[in-house]
């Protein structure tokens, strides 16, 4: 009962078992998950139902879940301070994902940003910069015979997936990135569409977990936006030294460096990761000569690179020992959905009782 009874602050947080973890995933996340689970009751799981939306070949989806619960635990993940489990392994979950549906709006689900890009990108449908939003037509492309193959249920439910996973543990704090505070607010929403529907205070409203300073955004080597693993731009936390210096030394840069002018988007790029990575004196050493125009691009690539492998080489030596132990990954995430299922059996009860599921 020491999961339900705990006096800390209840965290709930999940990583998409889409494949291996990324920097982005590492210090957008993982690293802050670390951070706190000395001081929060801190629920942290791997996203095995999200990943549905992408229908994964099974055994690739069993495989994904096995290196993230791997890169967890080496990343600094402590299973005796934070419960750790596969999102699937909670079985009420997904009853509950059916009861809130049943108090959710297609249309405020067609709405989400989120459904929108992903939508797009299932079909193919591209929109420039500056174009006035076409939603008429854009629902039209959506429900076609044609195109509605292409665009599962599932996508369209993401969000209310992931109140339920925020729900079901009673969370209180979600660590969230800025392109996830819409669904933070939809949570918000559906508890207190439920609550006053039933009258019944079931679901606290949780608020983002605020770590201070701006949101971390981690941009990837193409020279543009974040680091993703659909945009192919990631240095992944197991990638081999010499896989990973490759990529650093082919990252996008111009033909500066230009003293005087506003830094490229390529180049400040890098700069992000060095800060990131590496010490304040370095970066302080590489932006003097950025400014005074001695930069050498492949000097400051050889550097970070090697400053990024001082963050991933221990992780990605510890992942392959952790891998080798089946017996220890089992007991983890066996203990893990012992703990998420004793709180989440508790919320679904009182769900099902308010909704008038009784016994005879």
């Amino acid at each position: 009962m020491d999961n339900i009874n705990s006096k800390k602050e209840i965290v709930v947080s999940g990583i998409r078992s889409t494949g291996n973890l990324h920097l982005g995933n590492y210090y957008g996340a993982l690293s802050k998950f670390i951070s706190i689970q000395d001081n929060y009751d801190c629920n942290f799981f791997i996203a095995d139902l999200h990943a549905l939306t992408t229908n994964p070949e099974p055994q690739q989806l069993h495989a994904n879940v096995k290196n993230i619960l791997a890169e967890y635990l080496a990343a600094g993940l402590d299973p005796d301070k934070a419960t750790i489990f596969v999102q699937s392994d909670i079985p009420e979950i997904s009853e509950m994902y059916l009861l809130l549906n049943m108090h959710v709006g297609i249309g405020e689900l067609m709405r989400t940003a989120s459904f929108k890009d992903k939508a797009r990108k299932a079909l193919g449908i591209g929109t420039a910069a500056g174009d006035a939003e076409d939603d008429e037509n854009f629902e039209h492309q959506i429900i076609g015979a044609e195109t509605n193959k292409r665009v599962n249920a599932g996508l369209l439910t993401y969000p209310t997936l992931m109140a339920v996973d925020i729900l079901i543990q009673k969370a209180t704090k979600v660590p969230v990135g800025k392109d996830q505070l819409q669904h933070l607010e939809l949570t918000r929403r559906f508890a207190r569409r439920f609550n006053s529907f039933y009258g019944a205070d079931i679901f606290p409203e949780p608020t983002d977990l605020n770590f201070g300073g701006a949101p971390v955004k981690v941009p990837g080597l193409d020279g543009s936006g974040k680091m993703g693993k659909s945009e192919g731009n990631c240095i992944y936390l197991v990638d081999d030294p010499k896989v990973l210096r490759k990529k650093v030394m082919r990252a996008m840069t111009d033909d500066g460096p230009h003293p005087g002018q506003p830094m490229s988007e390529p180049v400040a790029n890098l700069f992000t990761l060095l800060e990131l990575t590496s010490t304040p004196d370095v970066v302080s050493h590489f932006r003097q000569a950025y400014d005074d125009g001695t930069l050498r691009y492949g000097d400051l690539k050889k550097q970070l690179a090697e400053d990024i492998l001082a963050v991933t080489n221990p992780i990605r030596e510890r992942v392959s020992d952790i891998l080798a132990d089946d017996a220890y990954l089992n007991r983890v995430v066996r203990l893990g959905a012992e703990k998420a299922r004793e709180r989440a059996a508790a919320t679904l009860a009182e769900v099902r009782s308010v909704m008038g599921f009784r016994s005879f």
